[in-house]
C-alpha cells in the first residue's frame, strides 16, 4: 500500500514539473536577454541546458547526483530517457493524425520528393562521416567504440529520441559503455549546430541583401478556420476537444506497444531494435487508426469529425518539447570524460558538412526559394522538425514559399528510403567497414538522382 508521502508517489511528478519549470525559465531568459533572443536557439535545448547545468553543479558538491535524490524517487535519470523514449512516438503519431491539406502539381511532387531524397542523402553523409571518424578514433583511443559514429546521423538528421535509441541498442547489445548519453549529447550538438549556422546565414544575408528577419512577436492572429474546421465534435461537449486528440494519441500508442510486443515476440534476436523503432510502428499504428476513423465518418457512423489539426499540432510540439528538453538533461557528463574529443569533432564536421551540403542543393535545386529551402532542410537535418521551423519563420513568417509544405510531405519518401539505414546501423558494431561502403555507395546513388536533371537533362532543356 502506497503512502501518499513517499517519494515514489511524488518523485515522477517531480520531475514533470522540473522540466517543465525549466522551459517556462528558458522562455523568460530568451524574452529578457537579447543575445538569447537572437542566437535562435530553441526554448526546449535551452531549458535542457540549463537543467544540465544545474545538476553539474550540483554533483561537484553533492554525493549523490541530483537526479538520483530521494526528490526524484531515486530514478531520475532513467525516467528522463523513458519520457525521451515515449515522447518521440507520441509525437510522431499526433502529428500523423493531422490531415493533409491540398492537391499537389507535377512539379510540386518533384520539389517534394527531391526534399525527401536530399533528407536521407544527407543522412547517409553524415553517417559515412561520422563512422569514418569514429572508426580512425578507435585505432588512437584504446577501447573506444567504433561505431559510434554512426549516431552522428541519428542525433543530428533525426534528433534527440532516435540518438537515445541507437545509443541504447549499442550499449546493450554491444558493450558501448555511455552509448545513450553519447547519443544524447551529440543530438544536443545538433540543436547548437542549428542555431550557430542560422544565425552565421542569417547574418550573411543581412549584410549581402539588407533583409530583416521576421520577428515571432509579429505572427498573424489565427483565423478561425485555422483552429476549427466545419462538422467537427464541439470544443466542450461531453467530454473535452483536448481530452479526445490526447485519448487517440495515448490509446494509438497502446496499440503500437501491442505491435512492439508481437514483433519482439516473433524476432526474439531483434528485440531491441524493433523497440527502437517505435516512433515508427507508432506512426503506423496511427495511419491505420486514422483510415478507420474516416471510414466511420464516411459511412455515416460517426456523424462528427474528432481530429482536430490544431490541437493535434499543440500536442505534437508539447512532446517534442518536453523531449528536448528531458533528452539533454539526461546527459551524464562524466560518463563521457575520455571522449570529448571525438565528439566535438563530430559535431564540427556535422554543422560543417551539412551546412555546405544543404546550401548547395537548396541553391542547384530550389532556386525560386533556396534561401528559405536551405534554412528549413538544415534546421531540420541538424535539430528536429521544429527547429527547421525557427530557422524558416525568419525568412517566412508566412509560409508564404513552399519549403514548409515541402517538409511536411517528404517524410513518406524519406521514410521509404530511409528505412534500410536503421538496419544497416545495427550492423555497424561487428562490421563497421563494410558498412562505410554501403553508406557511401547508397550516398552516391542517392545523389545521382538527385540531381539527374542536371546530370542527364538535354541540351537547351530549361
Amino acid at each position: 500500500m502506497a503512502n501518499f508521502w513517499d517519494s515514489n508517489v511524488w518523485g515522477a511528478l517531480n520531475l514533470a514539473a522540473v522540466l517543465l519549470l525549466s522551459l517556462l525559465g528558458a522562455n523568460a531568459l530568451k524574452r529578457l536577454i537579447p543575445f538569447l533572443r537572437n542566437s535562435l536557439i530553441p526554448t526546449s535545448v535551452l531549458g535542457g541546458v540549463i537543467l544540465l547545468i544545474i545538476a553539474g553543479i550540483y554533483d561537484v558538491f553533492a554525493d549523490v547526483p541530483m537526479f538520483e535524490t530521494q526528490f526524484f524517487a531515486g530514478n531520475g535519470y532513467n525516467m528522463l530517457e523513458v519520457i525521451t523514449y515515449h515522447t518521440l512516438a507520441l509525437g510522431f503519431i499526433a502529428s500523423t493524425f493531422k490531415s493533409g491539406k491540398g492537391k499537389l502539381t507535377r512539379e510540386r511532387t518533384v520539389e517534394i520528393l527531391n526534399t525527401g531524397v536530399t533528407t536521407v542523402s544527407t543522412y547517409l553523409m553524415q553517417g559515412v562521416l561520422g563512422l569514418g571518424i569514429t572508426m580512425i578514433a578507435a585505432l588512437v583511443i584504446p577501447g573506444f567504440f567504433s561505431a559510434a559514429g554512426v549516431l552522428l546521423p541519428f542525433g543530428y538528421g533525426q534528433g534527440t529520441g532516435q540518438a537515445l535509441n541507437y545509443g541504447n541498442i549499442f550499449e546493450t547489445d554491444f558493450g558501448f559503455v555511455g552509448g545513450k548519453t553519447f547519443g544524447l549529447t551529440v543530438a544536443a550538438l545538433g540543436f547548437l549546430s542549428a542555431s550557430i549556422g542560422g544565425v552565421i546565414h542569417l547574418q550573411i544575408l543581412k549584410r549581402r541583401k539588407n533583409i530583416t528577419p521576421a520577428s515571432a512577436d509579429d505572427e498573424a492572429p489565427l483565423r478561425i478556420e485555422e483552429v476549427q474546421s466545419d462538422n467537427e465534435i464541439p470544443l466542450q461537449g461531453g467530454m473535452d476537444k483536448l481530452t479526445v486528440q490526447i485519448a487517440l494519441v495515448v490509446v494509438t500508442n497502446l496499440a503500437t506497444y501491442l505491435l512492439l510486443f508481437l514483433l519482439g515476440k516473433l524476432l526474439p534476436g531483434m528485440r531491441s531494435v524493433i523497440y527502437g523503432f517505435n516512433f515508427l510502428i507508432g506512426v503506423l499504428a496511427a495511419t491505420l487508426v486514422k483510415l478507420i476513423i474516416r471510414m466511420l465518418e464516411k459511412s455515416g457512423i460517426a456523424k462528427r469529425k474528432y481530429t482536430n489539426d490544431f490541437l493535434m499540432t499543440r500536442v505534437s510540439n508539447f512532446c517534442f518539447d518536453v523531449m528536448v528538453v528531458a533528452g539533454i538533461a539526461a546527459i551524464r557528463l562524466g560518463i563521457l570524460e575520455k571522449y570529448w574529443g571525438v565528439i566535438l569533432i563530430l559535431g564540427v564536421v556535422g554543422l560543417v558538412s551539412t551546412y555546405l551540403y544543404e546550401y548547395f542543393v537548396a541553391k542547384t535545386l530550389f532556386k525560386a526559394y533556396k534561401q528559405e529551402q536551405f534554412m528549413m532542410m538544415y534546421g531540420m537535418l541538424t535539430g528536429t522538425a521544429s527547429t527547421g521551423i525557427i530557422l524558416l519563420r525568419e525568412l517566412d513568417s508566412r509560409f508564404e514559399t513552399p519549403a514548409a509544405d515541402n517538409m511536411v510531405y517528404q517524410n513518406f519518401p524519406a521514410i521509404v528510403l530511409g528505412f534500410p539505414i536503421m538496419f544497416l546501423a545495427t550492423m555497424a558494431p561487428t562490421r563497421p567497414g563494410l558498412v562505410l561502403i554501403i553508406l557511401a555507395a547508397f550516398f552516391a546513388v542517392l545523389n545521382v538522382f538527385l540531381f539527374r536533371s542536371k546530370l542527364f537533362g538535354r541540351k537547351g532543356k530549361k
